[in-house]
C-alpha cells in the first residue's frame, strides 16, 4: 500500500474514533433560564439596552446536574448581517454554587463581582471590552437575544476568553444547556422629526 493510502486510511479511522468517542459524551441535561425582567419571545426592557441605562439583566436558572463545576452565559445575536452572531456578553466561572446572575454586574472590570458569583469573569464581546452591553440593533427589524447557560464539568478556565475562545474551551465539558432568548426592536425615525 503506498503512503497516501495509508495516510487517508489513518485520518479515516482517526475521524471514525473521534466521532464514536463525541457521540459517546451524554446530551447535555436541559437548564430552566428565567429572568425577572426578561420573558422569552417578549421585547427586552429598555434598561437592559444602549437606549436605557445598559444593565445586564439577572437571571436564575434550575435543573444543573451533580458534575457541574461552574456555569457560563454568552448573549448574543444571530439576526445581525454578518457571518456570526453578534456577542453582547461573555461570563463564566460563575460558581456552581450560583442559582443565577444578579442584575447590574459591574462594567469596570477592576471593580469585584457580587458575592454570590465571586470569581466569575467577563470576556470581550463584539464590543472588545469585557462588559455586558445591551441592544442596539439597526431600526427596522426585530432581532433575537438568546442568553445561553451552560454548566460545565470545569472551573478556572482563564480569563481573557472571548465567546470563540470559551467555546473551544467548554468543549467536552458541557454537562447542562439552557436559554432563554428575549427580543429588541428599534422602530424607524417618523418622517419630518
Amino acid at each position: 500500500m503506498n503512503r497516501f493510502a495509508t495516510h487517508v486510511l489513518t485520518t479515516v479511522a482517526f475521524a471514525a474514533s473521534v466521532a464514536t468517542i463525541l457521540a459517546a459524551q451524554p446530551a447535555p441535561v436541559p437548564l430552566t433560564v428565567t429572568s425577572p425582567t426578561l420573558t422569552a419571545g417578549q421585547p427586552i426592557p429598555k434598561q437592559h439596552t444602549a437606549d436605557g441605562e445598559n444593565t445586564s439583566p439577572a437571571f436564575a436558572w434550575t435543573g444543573a446536574p451533580a458534575a457541574t463545576k461552574s456555569f457560563a452565559l454568552i448573549c448574543d445575536d444571530p439576526d445581525v448581517p454578518m457571518p456570526q452572531p453578534f456577542v453582547h456578553w461573555v461570563i463564566y466561572n460563575i460558581p456552581a454554587t450560583a442559582k443565577g446572575l444578579p442584575a447590574n454586574i459591574p462594567i469596570d472590570p477592576a471593580a469585584a463581582m457580587p458575592a454570590e458569583i465571586a470569581g466569575a469573569i467577563q470576556g470581550p464581546s463584539g464590543f472588545r471590552r469585557p462588559i455586558y452591553r445591551g441592544p442596539a440593533p439597526p431600526p427596522g427589524k426585530v432581532h433575537n437575544y438568546h442568553f445561553t447557560v451552560y454548566a460545565l464539568d470545569v472551573a478556572d478556565l482563564p480569563a481573557g476568553l472571548n465567546k470563540a475562545q470559551l467555546v473551544d474551551a467548554m468543549a467536552g465539558h458541557i454537562v447542562g444547556k439552557g436559554e432563554l432568548v428575549a427580543t429588541y426592536e428599534r422602530k424607524p425615525p417618523t418622517p419630518g422629526r
